[in-house]
C-alpha cells in the first residue's frame, strides 16, 4: 500500500511511513533522556505500542513489524490495546480527578463494572471491564467500534469547503500552499474541542485561498461563498468565517450518533445490567458536545471523564509495560480455527476458540497434526478467522486465512510424525508453540500475518 503526502506529489510505502514515524519517536525519547543526564540504552527499555482494540490481527502484526524494522528489539516490544491501557491508568486516579464520579466512588473496588469508551482520532473503541479479586481487570464484553473518531468530523468540515470552492481549489491549496492548508486544519482542530454558545469564529488562510480561487475559478473566496448553498449559515468577516453553533454542530452529529449507537448496542446485553458507570477517554472525549450528548442519552449512567482524557492511553501504556498481565481475561472478537483433514472430509475448519468466548490471558489450546508424506521437512499450519463458530469448509466465504505458520523439522524420517501445537490465547497477540512427539524437541514456527 502506498501513501501520498498532502501535496499528492510524493508516494511512499505505508510500511516505510510507519517505520520511520516510530523510529523518530524512539530516537526523540532517547535523545531527550540523554540531555537530561539519563543514559538509557535502547535495549534496556520495554517499548509499548498501543493499537485500537477493534483492529484485526493483520493490522496488529503490521504495526509490530514496523516497530521491529524501526530498531525495537522483538523481545522488548509489547502491543497494548488502547481502551485497556486507559482503563488501567484510571485505576490509579483519585476520585477528585474523575469528573462525574460521586463521592466515595472508586474504580479499584472489587466487583466494580464500568464501560470504557475510548474515542481517539480515527476510531471509537468500546468495551466493558470488571475489577476482580486479585486487583486485575476482566473484560465482560468484546471490544466493538467503528471509524467515528475525531478525524471523521474533520472530513465532514473539509467536504463543506469542497462544496464552497470545489475539490480542484482545495487540492491546489494542498499541493501549492501546504502550510496554509495545515493552518486551516489546526484552526478547526482547536475550535472543535470547545464550542462557543452562540457563534463560532474561525481564522482561515484567506490570502492563499483567494489566490487559488482566482487561479482555478477566476473568482475570489467571498463571491464563491455567496454563491454557495451555505450563504445563510456561513459569513466572511475580515479573515475569519462565522458560523452559527447549530450549523457547526452538524459536523459532529454523525460521529456522536455513531458512538451512542455502539453504547446502546452493548447496554442491550442483559448480563451487563450492573454497569452503572461510563469511563470516557481519548482526545475526542474532551469534546463538550459529545459529553453532553452522552449524558442526555444515558441519564441512568454516571459519565466519568478523567483530567486530560487524551493522555489516558499513553499514561496507561506505561503502567501496562510494568505489568503486562493486568488484564486477567478477554472476550474474543472473532473465532479462530485451523484447517484439518478428516478421513471422510478434507479442508475442514476446526475451531480453536469461538467468538464472544471469555478467555483467560495465556490460555493454551492444543491441536495435533500429522505429516502428509515421508521425509517431510516442514509443515504449514493454516490458521483461519471467522465470525462463525460452526464447522465448515475453509474455502467457504465465512472463513478467512489469517496466517500460515511454518514448522521446520531438523531431520526427516521414513515414518509419518505427529506434532503437538499449542495456541496461546487471551493476550493482545496470538502465540504458537510446537512440539515434535518423535524427537521431543521444541520446533520453531514462523508467523506471517501480512
Amino acid at each position: 500500500m502506498l501513501l501520498e503526502d498532502v501535496t499528492e506529489k510524493k508516494q511512499l510505502p505505508a510500511f516505510d511511513v510507519f517505520k520511520l514515524s516510530i523510529q523518530y519517536l524512539v530516537n526523540h525519547l532517547l535523545d531527550l533522556l540523554e540531555k537530561q543526564g539519563n543514559l538509557v540504552k535502547h535495549n534496556e527499555v520495554r517499548w509499548v505500542l498501543t493499537v485500537p482494540a477493534i483492529w484485526t490481527d493483520r493490522a496488529k502484526k503490521f504495526m509490530r513489524s514496523c516497530a521491529e524494522a524501526a530498531g525495537i528489539p522483538k523481545d522488548n516490544l509489547f502491543l497494548a490495546l488502547e481502551p485497556e491501557t486507559a482503563s488501567i491508568f484510571c485505576q490509579y486516579l483519585s476520585t477528585e480527578k474523575l469528573k462525574g464520579s460521586e463521592p466515595g466512588f472508586t474504580m479499584t473496588s472489587e466487583g466494580t463494572e464500568y464501560m470504557v469508551v475510548d474515542l481517539g482520532g480515527g476510531t471509537a473503541d468500546i468495551t466493558v471491564h470488571k475489577k476482580v479479586a486479585n486487583g486485575r481487570l476482566k473484560e465482560l464484553h468484546r471490544a466493538i467500534g467503528n471509524d467515528c473518531g475525531g478525524t471523521a468530523i474533520d472530513k465532514r468540515f473539509f467536504e463543506l469547503f469542497e462544496e464552497i470552492v470545489g475539490k480542484t481549489v482545495l487540492n491546489s491549496l494542498k499541493r501549492e500552499c501546504p502550510l496554509a492548508y495545515f493552518d486551516l486544519v489546526r484552526e478547526f482542530e482547536s475550535k472543535k474541542r470547545t464550542v462557543e454558545t452562540k457563534r463560532v469564529f474561525m481564522e482561515i488562510p484567506l490570502v492563499a485561498l483567494d489566490k487559488m480561487c482566482q487561479k482555478v475559478l477566476q473568482n475570489n473566496f467571498e463571491i464563491l461563498l455567496e454563491n454557495s448553498p451555505h450563504l445563510q449559515e456561513i459569513k466572511l468577516v475580515a479573515s475569519k468565517i462565522r458560523m452559527s453553533v447549530d450549523f457547526f454542530k452538524t459536523f459532529f452529529m454523525p460521529s456522536i450518533k455513531g458512538v451512542i449507537s455502539l453504547m446502546r448496542e452493548i447496554f442491550r446485553n442483559k448480563s451487563l445490567k450492573n454497569v452503572a458507570h461510563v469511563l470516557m477517554v481519548g482526545g475526542f472525549s474532551e469534546c463538550q458536545l459529545l459529553q453532553n450528548a452522552v449524558r442526555n442519552a444515558f441519564p441512568d449512567q454516571r459519565i466519568i471523564i478523567p483530567d486530560e482524557a487524551g493522555l489516558s492511553v499513553l499514561k496507561g501504556a506505561v503502567l501496562f509495560g510494568h505489568k503486562p498481565d493486568y488484564i486477567q481475561s478477554r472476550v474474543m472478537r472473532c473465532s479462530y480455527g485451523v484447517k484439518t483433514n478428516l478421513p471422510w472430509k478434507e479442508n475442514i475448519f476446526s475451531l480453536i476458540v469461538g467468538k464472544d468466548e471469555s478467555v483467560e490471558a495465556g490460555m493454551i489450546v492444543k491441536k495435533s497434526f500429522c505429516t502428509s508424506y515421508r521425509h517431510q521437512d516442514k509443515m504449514d499450519v493454516m490458521v483461519y478467522v471467522s465470525e462463525d463458530t460452526t464447522q465448515g469448509y475453509v474455502d467457504d466465504d465465512r472463513y478467512l486465512l489469517l496466517c500460515k505458520p511454518t514448522i521446520m523439522f531438523s531431520d526427516t524420517c521414513e515414518e509419518l510424525r505427529w506434532v503437538d501445537v499449542e495456541f496461546v490465547l487471551g493476550n493482545t497477540e496470538i502465540d504458537l508453540k510446537a512440539h515434535d512427539k518423535m524427537s521431543g524437541e521444541e520446533i520453531s514456527a514462523k508467523f506471517n500475518l501480512i
